[in-house]
């Protein structure tokens, strides 16, 4: 089982990259956050490898971040969701933005992602909502208390406030979370209003 691989980038290509190490060139899938991230055409590159062992073939997935591996594979815990449509979805969005488009439940962001219609975006916000806070999955760990702040009535008003002023869901949510933990736990609707519109004009 391969778990980490190191060696020089010899060619990238849509959904994959090929690592030559001591002369043997390895076929890497990849996501678009990993490869738009790559050095150039003969460096030094290491990446966390996730492989995937069938009958009838071996794929590796290569990632830069542990963080984007590990949602990688809790990703493929959803009924609907392979390694194929993962890739897809952490090409859309990074391991950050992931998170917090789950804590939002903004099932438009996750429909963004090729393969990811409105009902595997459901089961996904559904099934992985309870985890994304409480999973220490880098990224997601940083996004935890303000997950905690954006909860109750008040945070959920506020959002809903921004978003029919035609802000995103996934945007609302970080702002009022950031605006929630800034004032402390009493901060009232309207207050939180201002405060999450300052912070999207910042």
């Amino acid at each position: 089982m391969i778990a980490k691989l190191g060696g020089r980038l010899d060619s990238v290509g849509e959904d994959w990259a090929v690592i030559d190490t001591g002369g043997v060139g390895y076929l890497v899938y990849c996501s678009g956050h990993t490869l738009r991230r790559l050095p150039g055409v003969g460096e030094a590159v290491r990446l966390h490898v996730e492989t995937h062992v069938r009958e009838d073939h071996i794929h590796l997935f290569g990632f830069l971040e542990p963080a984007e591996r590990d949602w990688f594979r809790v990703l493929q815990t959803v009924q609907g969701v392979g390694a194929r449509v993962a890739l897809g979805l952490l090409s859309t969005l990074g391991p950050g933005e992931l998170a917090t488009a789950i804590a939002a439940q903004d099932r438009a962001a996750l429909t963004r992602a090729s393969g990811i219609g409105p009902k595997v975006a459901g089961r996904i916000l559904s099934e992985l909502k309870d985890r994304a806070a409480g999973l220490a999955l880098g990224p997601v760990a940083a996004t935890t208390p303000h997950v905690v702040a954006a909860e109750g009535e008040a945070p959920a008003a506020a959002i809903s406030a921004l978003v029919n002023l035609g802000y995103g869901r996934a945007e609302a949510f970080g702002a009022v979370a950031a605006a929630a933990q800034a004032m402390g736990g009493d901060a009232e609707v309207t207050a939180l209003i201002r405060a999450g519109l300052k912070e999207l004009s910042a």
